[in-house]
């Protein structure tokens, strides 16, 4: 009776050594076993370093090995075409869209998007303002008793963008074309520091004019529709550096002016997008499927935009507001990456 227990004993020991055997195995079945991703962010900090950094997280649990520069993006684009890097996750387009244009044959879009809805750009004023004086469009800042309530004698104070940011390159051009030079001084400087002034002058219940983005920590601070509006601009207008196949006319922009759907904004709708080699991403069908399931809403977005302002864009920071997002979204994390595994 001894001898067949002995031998079940035998033959369970070698199923255990079989079982020991194909774990290895099983582990480097992993899309990305062996490869290394060398991902880029750019020079410009937010909430896109938070997106880059949930990217690495998922392609790590897909296999991958990675790598990550910061490069400003311009010098991006030949990099990738010339296959010296892989994978961008934070393009803006259409801004960017004729320096895409130029490699386009050997880079591609992956995915539609990361910013739930789209982002805008456009002229804001306080939503006070805007209801006490019937203020539903840009162009009647023409008027120098309407532009006086953001400024003095008769002329409002437009805070713009950076010196060489291009949006103040937009809100120049557009100033001319729409006739408003006359009334309308743009104020170009360090934009934060003048923003955290326009914040305080609207906790003091005083007009403010300016030019923003959303999402971002402006639009989080100062809410559309609630503390600020977004002025309809009277037409598309666009200088040559900044091209757009696409029109300003965009719908569902919430806090639009007098209500209006859609609000023509100071430049089309943009998103983040990730770029590719295109040779990269046909190699690697997982990272495809997973770039193309990733979406943030404005409202994370913005939140992720306000905290980086506040607390700082440390590394540490930064992979916080990553880790706290994807153990908050954790059932979400693990459904891209198990799509993406199974991608072909």
């Amino acid at each position: 009776m001894m001898r067949p227990f002995k031998a079940l004993l035998g033959f369970a020991a070698t199923l255990s050594l079989v079982g020991l055997a194909c774990t290895p195995v099983m582990a480097e079945d992993l899309p990305g076993s062996g490869k290394t991703i060398r991902f880029v962010q750019s020079e410009s900090t937010g909430g896109n370093y938070v997106l880059t950094k949930i990217a690495i997280e998922a392609s790590k649990r897909l296999g991958y090995e990675t790598k990550l520069s910061t490069v400003n993006t311009t010098l991006f684009f030949p990099a990738a075409a010339q296959g010296d890097l892989d994978l961008s996750m934070d393009v803006t387009l259409p801004q960017l869209q004729p320096s895409f244009d130029k490699v386009k044959d050997k880079t591609e879009v992956v995915g539609s998007g990361f910013i739930q809805g789209a982002g805008y750009n456009g002229y804001m004023i306080d939503k006070k303002t805007a209801d006490a004086y019937g203020i539903t469009s840009l162009e009647q800042l023409k008027d120098p008793k309407i532009a006086g309530l953001f400024g003095k004698n008769g002329k409002a104070n437009l805070i713009s963008c950076d010196p060489g940011w291009g949006c103040g390159d937009v809100v120049d051009y557009q100033l001319d074309k729409f006739g408003l030079k006359g009334t309308v001084n743009p104020v170009r400087g360090k934009y934060e520091a003048l923003m955290f002034e326009n914040v305080a002058r609207l906790k003091r219940g005083e007009p403010v004019f300016f030019y923003a983005w959303a999402p971002s920590w402006m639009t989080n601070t100062m809410v559309p529709g609630k503390d600020v509006v977004w002025l309809p601009t009277p037409f598309d207008a666009l200088p040559g550096s900044v091209s757009s196949t696409v029109s300003a006319l965009t719908p569902g922009v919430a806090g639009c002016a007098g209500g209006a759907d859609p609000c023509r904004m100071a430049m089309a709708a943009w998103n983040w997008y990730a770029i590719g080699n295109k040779q990269f991403v046909a190699a690697n069908p997982a990272i495809k499927a997973l770039v193309g399931q990733m979406a943030f809403s404005q409202a994370t977005w913005s939140y992720w935009e306000k905290t980086i302002s506040q607390d700082g864009s440390s590394e540490r920071n930064i992979r916080k507001l990553a880790d706290d997002w994807m153990s908050e979204n954790k059932a979400t994390l693990d459904g891209w990456v198990a799509t993406a595994k199974a991608a072909k």
